[in-house]
């Protein structure tokens, strides 16, 4: 395929994720029943998988070699594809109108996420950054993964029950009914969930072995995958102190449905972070982009943790002393105020305690270069200061050789 054709498929694949979403929006307005908040944020929450195919067709476009932008590009669509048959069958089923193959669409939805996160959850990984398997030694591994990936769609499409999404309308293409194959999701689920551990783990170890800007590229990823994983852990912790309410219920706490928007908005965070590993696009701002997300992150935990610890501390104290039941206002104005002026020092020591644990050639530099800074204000003597320049020099940077040159003065005669 020429560089043009590919570009071309690639944004006609893109386009084509851009029109079932434009279609699915209609279809959804009309079977919601939520308020236009509701409606605002669950089309927000859907846009935000147009990333997917937009990426994909910017690497597909320009590395057409690379099957990480074609993944990207399925990726996308078949996620857009499942959100407008959920539409549509919703619609088809309970709406005022009929509509036809309704039933036909909720039974392929039902088993359409398992190729989008096992080509995510796998591919991605295992073929990551150049396209390629680490070693032969891997192929097995890819092979078993396609395998493993479409004998869960079948399990999940073959087994009978109601169909997600439609009540009281079963599975038509239900057949598994003989006792042998219950115990089939038992084997090809962990199965399916071994190749996705095996597919990261294969990019740790080709991390490992990386130098330069492969490695850099790695690194995009991981903090890509991390920020995900650990939003998605903080929100199913939520779910399970408090189990009433489901994701984005109304009637969940503020705390918990702020946890459930940070992980999905945190979603296009991967497709995003592989777009600049593959084309390097501002590749070695990986570590800055750790470096501030290590700090603010940091901060925020422990400014959210003296806020409420102030708030519920200080109410007990006025409850304690003055027999009232509530000093909101009160407990709200000084935990902002102490917030406020913990701010500076909390974010210097917790950028201080980072770069020293964390980035220890970097933290050993700026000391080297800071304490020559301050020898430089006070050394008279030219031959000291080229010994010192140059012993700086060798620490911080680590060159091979370093040579000092003093350009000498012309006088004037």
């Amino acid at each position: 395929m020429t560089p043009l054709r590919a570009s071309l498929l690639a944004w006609s694949l893109a386009g084509l994720s851009v029109i079932v979403f434009v279609v699915g929006v209609p279809l959804y307005m009309l079977t919601s029943s939520a308020g236009v908040t509701g409606i605002i944020g669950e089309l927000l929450g859907g846009s935000l998988f147009l990333v997917f195919p937009v990426v994909g067709a910017l690497i597909a476009a320009r590395r057409p070699r690379n099957p990480i932008g074609w993944i990207l590009l399925a990726d996308g669509l078949l996620w857009n594809l499942s959100g407008m048959m959920d539409y549509y069958s919703d619609y088809g089923a309970s709406g005022p109108a009929s509509l036809p193959f309704a039933v036909g669409m909720a039974t392929i939805n039902n088993w359409l996420w398992v190729p989008a996160v096992g080509l995510l959850g796998t591919y991605a990984f295992l073929l990551f950054p150049d396209g390629k398997l680490p070693s032969r030694r891997w192929l097995p591994l890819a092979w078993l993964s396609g395998v493993t990936i479409v004998l869960v769609s079948m399990q999940v499409g073959l087994t009978p029950g109601q169909l997600e999404g439609l009540e009281g309308v079963r599975n038509p293409w239900g057949v598994l009914v003989f006792p042998w194959m219950k115990s089939v999701p038992y084997l090809l689920v962990p199965l399916f969930l071994l190749c996705m551990v095996l597919s990261v783990f294969s990019l740790v170890l080709r991390f490992r072995r990386s130098r330069g800007e492969k490695r850099q590229q790695i690194k995009w990823i991981a903090f890509g995958a991390s920020l995900v994983g650990f939003l998605y852990l903080i929100a199913m912790i939520g779910s399970i102190v408090y189990p009433q309410a489901t994701w984005f219920a109304p009637g969940s706490p503020p705390w918990l449905i702020v946890l459930e928007y940070a992980a999905l908005l945190s979603f296009p965070v991967i497709p995003s972070a592989i777009g600049f590993a593959v084309l390097r696009y501002r590749l070695y701002d990986i570590d800055l982009v750790i470096n501030r997300a290590l700090v603010y992150g940091s901060l925020t935990a422990t400014l959210v943790l003296i806020y409420f610890g102030g708030v519920a501390t200080i109410q007990t104290l006025f409850r304690t002393f003055t027999s009232q039941e509530q000093q909101p206002q009160l407990a709200v104005v000084v935990s902002t105020l102490a917030i406020a002026a913990l701010f500076n020092p909390l974010r210097h020591r917790i950028q201080a305690f980072i770069d020293h644990r964390f980035y220890r050639r970097k933290y050993d530099a700026s000391r080297t270069l800071l304490a020559f800074s301050a020898r430089l204000r006070d050394e008279t003597d030219l031959e000291q200061l080229n010994t010192e320049l140059l012993a700086v020099v060798r620490t911080t940077m680590q060159p091979e050789h370093a040579t000092l040159w003093l350009r000498e003065r012309e006088i004037d005669t």
